[in-house]
């Protein structure tokens, strides 16, 4: 399986890293891409491989059987399409663009490429899907991140909130899955990943909490339904190359990315 991965931040870094210390698994990195060529340039150096920077995204697409999204674009939805009309299987980690994406879906059915999307940082998806097989009353997703996790967020000014006088636990946004991704693009795609995984993001409820006292991020989920009662709690450390991003994420993506090309699959 040729791999290409689009994007060189925390995400991307993490997967082409592995694939290159683990030639063991039937996969092999043919490219890198990144809009900015000097971080691609970066990476590819990093890898001792200098000829994994493509020149363009059409270059990238063209050399390899599944494309890893790990980008955080406005076009990222034209840009997987691209690669379905290809033909080339992916692996998408902006999930929160993917909440009315059924066009994709019908896409990548049509051209018979596999969607793939990881769990990222929260733990029981496979639950949560096998659970949402019966009538689902209420999903609620918690998510517990520091206060520097949210400099620079448009809502939290438009808000008027200041986080430097935060002096305790403060819900800064309570609501649904679609605001809760519009308004936090870079810190709630899991919101859109348990979103999907029920089936019904009407009865997703999103808190998001902050705190001077939290050093890390962490996700509750508590579903009810006919199957019975779930609850998760997912405490996070965050990535070695991103302190924004936590390190399970990476490790999801590379779970998934590994299982699809030994072809194994555990679960749901």
């Amino acid at each position: 399986m040729n791999i290409g991965i689009l994007g060189c931040g925390a995400i991307g870094t993490g997967i082409a890293k592995y694939i290159v210390q683990n030639p063991e698994t039937p996969w092999r990195l043919t490219g890198i891409y990144d809009i900015d060529q000097q971080r691609a340039g970066k990476l590819a150096a990093e890898l001792s491989r200098s000829s994994l920077k493509k020149a363009s995204l059409t270059e990238l697409i063209r050399d390899c059987d599944l494309m890893v999204e790990a980008i955080n674009a406005q076009n990222t939805r034209e840009i997987l399409k691209e690669a379905l009309d290809s033909r080339k299987h992916l692996l998408a980690l902006s999930v929160g663009k993917l909440l009315d994406a059924a066009d994709l879906f019908d896409l990548a059915r049509k051209n018979r490429c596999q969607f793939l999307i990881p769990s990222g940082a929260i733990s029981g998806i496979d639950a949560v899907k096998s659970g949402a097989l019966t009538s689902i009353k209420q999903i609620t997703l918690t998510t517990r991140k520091p206060i520097s996790g949210f400099q620079g967020v448009s809502y939290i000014e438009q808000q008027g909130i200041n986080l430097e006088t935060i002096n305790g636990e403060t819900v800064i946004f309570e609501g649904g899955v679609v605001e809760a991704v519009q308004h936090f693009p870079r810190n709630i795609n899991v919101a859109a990943t348990l979103a999907l995984a029920c089936g019904d993001a009407s009865k997703l409820s999103i808190r998001i909490i902050t705190s001077p006292d939290y050093t890390s991020n962490s996700h509750e989920i508590e579903m009810t339904g006919d199957f019975g009662r779930l609850v998760t709690r997912t405490e996070n450390r965050v990535s070695p190359e991103n302190p924004k991003t936590s390190y399970l994420a990476v490790l999801s993506a590379i779970r998934t990315l590994k299982d699809f090309c030994d072809g194994t699959r555990i679960g749901t």
